[in-house]
C-alpha cells in the first residue's frame, strides 16, 4: 500500500528543489515539484505530446489521461512518490517521476533505495536536453531521499531515451526482459557522470551568450520618437555598425501612420512584427519594464539586453524588482543581460551588432571583454580603440542579475574568433565555478581580470550576491592557482591584452633588450629585474641607429636560443639640425615588422618615447590594408609585402578602424600563440567563420621548419607597463605547462588514511553539538581526529600549578617547554608567553615562577608543558572553508613579521602534490626554508606531505571547517606540529556540486 501525505515526514512542498536551467539550445526552462494544483496543466501538457511519444511512455495505446491518472500523477509524497515538472511560459512541456520500489517491482517506502524513473518530454521540444536535465534533478531528489538506485523500463525502438541513460554517465547495467530494455542505474555519482554534467552546462551556457551576441533580428524597446534617448542612441548604433540582420523600432506611443523610423520598420508593439525577434534591447522607464517583457516573452523574443535603471542599485526595493524581472523573464526562457547594462557589442563580419551605446563599434579583432560596469566598459573600448586593438565581442552586464562573468567564460572558452579573454569583475556570485571555469579556460587561452570593489568587504550597488570574506590576497592567490591573470588596473588589463592576442608565448624568463637610447634600456632593464624576468644587458645602437639597424638587430635577437623574448626600445631620431625628424614611426613600424616576420616564434614589445605614430603604425602593419576599388575580393600576401602595404596605407587602415572602408586581409599569421599551439589569425575585416583554410594549425604543425608569422607589436609608453605585461605572459606560459601535465595526490597517503575512522569521529562530536555554528575540538579531540589522517600532534599536559608542571615534565622527558595557552597569548612567544629548552625541575619551577609575575594567574595563563621538539623553522599551515570560495589551504611563517607582511600563500582544495610544493615555494620568505645565508635546508618534502594530508582531511569532511596547525617546526629531518586547533560544523551549502541550476541572486 502507498503511503499517504499525511504518513511522511516530508510532504511539505520541497522548494529548494526549483531551479532554473539553461538548455541545449540556449534558452531556460524552469525545473519543480508537481503538486496538486497542476491537475490542468497536466492534461494540456499529455494533449499536446504525439501518439508515438505516449506509446513509447506507456507500452500501449494512451489517447489520454483518466481521472485516476491525473490524481496520481499529481498527488506525491516527495519521498517515495516523487513528480518534477519542466515548464516555460508557467506550462509544461516535460515531466519525470519516480516510485520508490522494492526488490519485487512493488510500490516500498525507506529503507527501500530502488525507485522507477519515468519520463515524457512534448514532441516539440525534443532535442532540447529536457530529458537529460530532468534526470540530473530527478537523481539528485532520489539521493536526497536515500534512492541509490533507478530502474527503467524503455522499449527497444526508444533510441532517444536509451541515449539518455546511457549519456548519464552513470553506472548503469542493461538486459532485455520482456520486449522491453530493463535498465539499471547507480545514482552515485561518478567522475563520468560529472563530467559529462559539466560539458553539458558548459554548452547549454556559451550557447545561451551567442543566442545574444549573434541574433538574426533585433528589436529596440523604447525608441525614442525624436533624436537622443537612449533607445534612439542604440538603434542609431545598430545602423552605424551595419548590422547584419533585421532591425526594428518599438514604442507604443509612435503614431498609427508610422511606417519607418531611421529607415527600420516601427511598431508600436512586438505583435504587429511579421517574424520572431531573436533579441530585444528594452530602453523604458523601470516600472515598464514587465510589460515589455512580457510583450517579448509572448512572442518567443530569445534573450534581452535591459539598459532600464533603478533596480538593486537603488536598495531593497529595487533589488526586489531586479529580482522579479529575472523570475519574469526566465519564465518566458529568456536570458537578460542588465538591467543598468550598457549593452553587448558582436564584430564578427557575418553579425556586426553594436547594440550597445558606444558611439563606434571596434574594429575586429581577437579580444573578448566582459565588464560589470559602464563607466569602465567604455574606458576600456577607447583605450584598445586608441592601441589600434579590435575587439571579438563586448559584454556590458551592469547588475549582472543573470548573464555573468561566469557565462562569458563559458562562451569565450569556444568561441573561435576570441584568443583573449578581459574581465572587469565587481562581484563573483559563484566564485567556486568562476575558478573552475577560469581554470579550464586558462588552459587554452589567456583569462586576464581586474577586480574591482576589493577591499570593501560588500558587494557593487545592484550586485545582489553572496559576500565572500576571505581576504583579497587570498582571492588572487586563487585566481593564480586557476591560470588566471589577475592585474590591479584597467590599463594593465589592456597592456596585458594587446601583448598575449597579438604575440606567442614566451618559452622562458629570458630577455633581450635592444634600442637607441642607453637611459631608456637600464630603466627597462632595471624594470624586468624587479618583475622576476632574467634580462640580458641592453644592447644600445645609439642614437645615431637608422630603421635597418633596429631590424638587422631584431632578428638577431629573435634568432639567438639564449632569450625567449625581446623589448625594444626607442627615442626619436635627432636631425643635422638638432630637431626630431618626422615619419620615424611608421619607417620604424615596417622595419620591425620585416624583422618579427622572418624571426623565431617570440614575443616582442616595443617602448617608445614620443615616436609620433609608431603605435598606429605597428597596428597598422599586422592589421588590413584598405582595398582598391576595383577590388573584388579579399587576398592574402606575404608579410613583407603584408608590411609594406600597411605602411604605406596607413590613412586607409585607420579609416578601417573607424569602419568606413571594406576591409581584406593584409597578413595572416600562423604561429604558436596564447590559443594553442597554432593558429591562423585572420587580420581584421575577414570572415569570422572560423572554418580551416590552407595554413591551419594542420598545415602549420605539419612543417615545424616554416618560419612563424608576424602578430600585431605592442607599443607601449613606459618600459614598466610593457614589462609588466610579459612578466605576466612569462608567468601564464609557465602555468600552461605545468597544467598540461596536472599534479595528482600520491596514493600513498591511502595507507595511512582511515577515512571512516574520522568520519564517525565527527558525527559523534557533532551529535553533542545542537548548535549550528558547530564547536571547536579540545586539544585531545583534535589530536586523535588529525592522527587518523597521519597528522601527529605533540602532546601536551596541563600544569595549573608548578608541582604539575613538574610532574608533566618527568612523565614527557627533559628538556620541556612551558607555554601559556590562554586565547590572547597563544602563539605569541614575542609576549613572553613561552619558555623553551628548560632542561630540569629547577629551570621548569623557575620559568613558571617568571612567566606567573609577569603575566598573570595560573588560571588566567592556563599553562602547558610539552616536550622540546627538533630545532628547525616555525611555521603555520591552515585549512579553512568559505562559503563562497569554498575550502582554501594556508601556508607561511610563523611569527608577526609574517602576519603584518600578509606573507601567506593560499591553494583551493584538494591540493595536489604540484600545489603543495608551489604553495610553500610562493611566501616571500621561502628562502629561509631552503637554507638561506648558510643555515641548513629544512625538510620540505614532509612539509608538502602534511599540507597533502590536511587538504585531504578537509575535502573528505566539509564538516571540518577550520583547522590550524601552529606552530609546525620543520627540521632539517621530519616537521614536529606543535599546535593544533579544529572547529567542527555543518558544512555550508555548496553551489558547484549537484544537478545543473542558474543562480537566483
Amino acid at each position: 500500500m502507498e503511503p499517504t501525505p499525511e504518513q511522511s515526514p516530508h510532504h511539505a512542498y520541497p522548494d529548494h528543489w526549483e531551479a532554473d536551467v539553461v538548455l541545449r539550445d540556449g534558452g531556460t526552462a524552469r525545473i519543480r515539484p508537481i503538486t496538486t494544483d497542476d491537475a490542468e496543466r497536466l492534461v494540456n501538457f499529455y494533449e499536446q505530446v504525439s501518439d508515438e511519444s505516449k506509446y513509447y511512455r506507456f507500452f500501449a495505446p494512451y489517447p489520454r489521461l483518466s481521472d485516476r491518472d491525473v490524481h496520481r500523477f499529481t498527488h506525491h509524497d516527495y519521498v517515495d512518490r516523487v513528480g518534477l515538472a519542466v515548464t516555460i511560459g508557467g506550462e509544461f512541456i516535460g515531466t519525470v517521476r519516480y516510485d520508490r520500489i522494492d526488490d519485487t517491482g512493488r510500490p516500498a517506502s525507506a529503507p527501500a533505495d530502488e525507485a522507477e524513473v519515468a519520463f515524457l518530454v512534448q514532441d516539440a521540444h525534443q532535442g532540447r536536453g529536457v530529458a537529460s536535465a530532468l534526470l540530473e534533478h530527478i537523481a539528485a531528489v532520489a539521493r536526497e531521499r536515500g534512492i541509490r538506485r533507478f530502474a527503467a523500463e524503455v522499449l527497444p525502438a526508444n533510441n532517444k531515451m536509451i541515449k539518455v541513460f546511457r549519456d548519464g554517465g552513470y553506472t548503469q547495467r542493461r538486459s532485455f526482459e520482456d520486449g522491453s530494455v530493463h535498465l539499471t542505474l547507480d545514482l552515485e555519482p561518478t567522475e563520468e557522470s560529472l563530467a559529462v554534467q559539466r560539458g553539458r552546462e558548459q554548452r547549454a551556457e556559451a550557447r545561451s551568450v551567442q543566442r545574444l551576441l549573434a541574433p538574426g533580428s533585433v528589436a529596440v524597446i523604447g525608441t525614442g520618437r525624436t533624436p537622443g534617448g537612449v533607445g534612439r542612441t542604440v538603434l542609431r548604433n545598430l545602423l552605424a555598425a551595419d548590422y547584419t540582420g533585421r532591425t526594428y523600432a518599438v514604442n507604443r506611443a509612435f503614431d498609427e501612420g508610422l511606417a519607418t523610423l531611421d529607415g527600420v520598420p516601427a511598431r508600436r508593439s512586438l505583435g504587429e512584427i511579421d517574424e520572431q525577434v531573436d533579441l530585444a534591447v528594452i530602453a523604458v522607464p523601470a516600472h515598464r519594464v514587465p510589460e515589455a517583457v512580457a510583450d517579448c516573452g509572448e512572442h518567443g523574443v530569445q534573450g534581452l539586453v535591459v539598459l532600464s535603471a533603478g533596480y538593486a542599485e537603488r536598495g531593497a526595493e529595487g533589488r526586489e524588482l531586479q529580482r522579479e524581472l529575472v523570475r519574469q523573464a526566465r519564465s518566458y526562457g529568456m536570458r537578460i543581460i542588465g538591467p543598468n547594462a550598457f549593452g553587448i557589442i558582436n564584430t564578427a563580419e557575418t553579425v556586426r551588432l553594436n547594440a550597445s551605446l558606444a558611439p563606434e563599434s571596434p574594429a575586429r579583432g581577437r579580444i573578448g571583454l566582459f565588464t560589470q560596469s559602464g563607466a569602465i566598459g567604455i574606458a576600456l573600448l577607447s583605450g584598445l580603440h586608441r592601441r589600434g586593438a579590435g575587439l571579438s565581442s563586448f559584454i556590458s552586464a551592469g547588475n549582472r542579475a543573470d548573464v555573468s562573468g561566469n557565462d562569458f567564460l563559458q562562451y569565450s572558452f569556444e568561441d573561435p574568433d576570441t584568443d583573449v579573454a578581459l574581465l572587469y569583475l565587481e562581484s563573483l556570485g559563484n566564485p567556486r565555478k568562476f575558478t573552475r571555469l577560469a581554470r579550464r579556460t586558462a588552459a587554452v587561452k589567456p583569462v586576464v581580470v581586474v577586480k574591482g570593489a576589493r577591499h570593501s568587504g560588500t558587494n557593487p550597488p545592484g550586485h545582489a550576491v553572496p559576500v565572500s570574506r576571505i581576504p583579497d590576497t587570498t582571492v588572487s592567490a586563487l585566481m593564480r592557482q586557476a591560470g588566471v591573470i589577475r592585474v590591479d588596473t584597467v590599463t594593465e588589463m589592456v597592456d596585458a591584452g594587446l601583448l598575449l592576442a597579438g604575440q606567442p608565448l614566451p618559452a622562458g624568463p629570458r630577455v633581450a633588450i635592444l634600442g637607441n637610447s642607453e637611459s631608456l634600456g637600464l630603466l627597462t632593464y632595471d624594470a624586468c629585474l624587479a618583475e622576476g624576468l632574467r634580462p640580458r644587458p641592453p644592447v644600445d645602437l645609439t642614437t645615431a641607429a637608422s630603421p635597418q639597424d633596429f631590424r638587422d638587430a631584431l632578428a638577431e635577437a629573435l634568432a639567438d636560443g639564449a632569450c625567449d623574448a625581446v623589448i625594444v626600445t626607442a627615442i626619436p631620431w635627432v636631425g643635422e639640425n638638432g630637431e626630431a625628424e618626422t615619419g620615424d614611426g611608421q619607417v620604424l613600424a615596417e622595419a620591425l615588422t620585416k624583422a618579427v616576420a622572418g624571426g623565431s616564434a617570440k614575443p616582442v614589445a616595443v617602448v617608445h618615447v614620443e615616436i609620433g605614430g609608431l603605435a598606429e603604425a605597428l597596428a597598422a602593419a599586422s592589421s588590413t590594408a584598405s582595398p582598391r576599388p576595383r577590388t573584388a575580393a579579399p587576398r592574402t600576401v606575404s608579410p613583407e609585402a603584408g608590411a609594406d602595404r600597411a605602411a604605406a596605407t596607413a590613412p586607409e587602415a585607420a579609416n578601417d578602424r573607424a569602419g568606413t572602408t571594406t576591409p581584406v586581409t593584409a597578413t595572416v599569421r600562423t604561429r604558436p600563440t596564447a590559443r594553442g599551439t597554432a593558429t591562423v589569425t585572420p587580420a581584421r575585416g575577414t570572415p569570422a567563420s572560423g572554418t580551416p583554410v590552407s595554413g591551419t594549425p594542420a598545415d602549420a604543425t605539419a612543417d615545424p621548419e616554416t618560419p612563424p608569422r608576424p602578430g600585431r607589436i605592442p607599443a607601449y609608453p613606459a618600459a614598466e607597463r610593457a614589462v609588466r605585461a610579459l612578466a605576466e605572459a612569462v608567468k601564464y606560459a609557465q602555468w600552461r605547462r605545468q597544467a598540461a601535465v596536472p599534479g595528482k595526490i600520491p596514493e600513498f597517503l591511502d595507507d595511512t588514511i582511515d577515512e571512516a575512522g574520522a568520519a564517525a569521529l565527527i558525527e559523534a562530536q557533532l551529535a553533542t553539538a545542537p548548535d549550528p555554528r558547530g564547536r571547536p575540538l579540545s586539544h585531545d579531540e583534535a589530536r586523535e581526529l588529525l592522527g587518523r589522517y597521519g597528522i601527529d600532534v605533540r602532546p601536551t599536559l596541563p600544569a595549573p600549578d608548578p608541582g604539575a608542571a613538574v610532574a608533566a615534565a618527568a612523565r614527557l622527558g627533559y628538556p620541556v617547554a612551558l607555554k601559556t595557552t590562554a586565547p590572547h597569548l597563544r602563539h605569541r612567544a614575542d609576549l613572553g608567553g613561552v619558555r623553551l629548552d628548560l632542561a630540569d625541575e629547577e629551570a621548569l619551577r623557575r620559568a613558571y615562577g617568571e612567566l606567573t609575575d609577569l603575566l598573570g594567574k595560573p588560571a588566567e595563563l592556563l599553562p602547558v608543558v610539552q616536550a622540546m621538539a627538533p630545532r628547525g623553522v616555525d611555521t603555520v599551515v591552515r585549512a579553512s572553508i568559505d562559503a563562497a570560495a569554498g575550502a582554501i589551504l594556508s601556508f607561511g611563517l610563523a611569527g608577526a613579521p609574517s602576519e603584518l607582511l600578509g606573507d601567506t600563500a593560499h591553494r583551493l582544495v584538494p591540493a595536489t602534490d604540484r600545489d603543495a610544493a608551489e604553495l610553500i615555494r610562493s611566501i616571500r620568505a621561502a628562502p629561509v626554508l631552503f637554507g638561506w645565508r648558510g643555515s641548513a635546508p629544512v625538510d620540505t618534502a614532509a612539509l608538502e606531505e602534511l599540507l597533502l594530508r590536511l587538504s585531504r582531511l578537509v575535502d573528505d569532511h566539509p564538516e571540518v571547517v577550520s583547522v590550524a596547525l601552529e606552530p609546525v617546526v620543520v627540521a632539517p629531518q621530519g616537521l614536529t606540529v606543535l599546535g593544533a586547533s579544529v572547529r567542527l560544523a555543518p558544512p555550508p551549502a555548496r553551489s558547484d556540486v549537484g544537478p545543473r541550476r542558474l543562480p537566483n541572486y
